[in-house]
């Protein structure tokens, strides 16, 4: 048995048990997302840590990213569930390669079957580059500060790509995001 897959069936089997090691490449450690129907809680359960990269199959049950009109909801529940109107933490694809990603905050705003609708946060100020990011068609707008950052970064929302959230896929709750920022978000979409 190679050297590499002797890593790959110890870091899956870390994985499995919901563990993360350091000494694993990083892009090692994303786990796959299925659709919410392909997938139960009992067998993706809540992660641990935070990753970025890609396994052999990551992002082969995404769908894409959502482009109908969002139902919008504001429904926020803090019960250790996603709900419309939270920021919750969980893996977002890539947009060029969605086999690839990143684990970030997610503002939810409404659902499109089994998936939860998102957008994605940064606690990168896109105001001094707004002009770069206007040319790529990416619009971003600042939401202030919230418990989904531990440091207390001001955050700003992505306003031009809608995500499909796999709600088995959220690792954890961030806050409720207050009714009348959610509202501006909406107005601004």
């Amino acid at each position: 048995m190679s050297v590499a897959r002797e890593i790959l069936t110890s870091l899956l089997a870390l994985l499995s048990r919901g563990e993360t090691t350091r000494t694993a490449p990083r892009r090692t450690r994303t786990t796959s997302r299925k659709p919410p129907r392909a997938q139960g809680k009992q067998a993706q359960g809540k992660r641990r840590g935070t990753s970025s990269g890609t396994t052999p199959d990551a992002g082969a049950g995404y769908p894409g990213d959502f482009t109908g009109q969002v139902q919008v909801e504001y429904t926020p529940h803090a019960d250790g569930n996603p709900d419309p109107g939270e920021v919750v933490w969980t893996w977002v694809p890539f947009e060029e390669d969605f086999s690839q990603g990143k684990d970030r905050p997610v503002l939810i705003i409404g659902r499109d079957g089994g998936w939860l609708l998102g957008l994605q946060l940064t606690s990168q100020d896109h105001d001094r580059d707004a002009r770069d990011e206007a040319r790529w068609g990416r619009r971003w707008m600042d939401i202030g500060t919230g418990a989904w950052d531990s440091q207390g970064r001001p955050s700003e929302v992505r306003l031009d790509r809608v995500l499909r959230i796999d709600p088995d896929g959220v690792r954890r709750e961030g806050a409720i995001l207050d009714r009348t920022i959610f509202d501006e978000v909406i107005r601004s979409l």
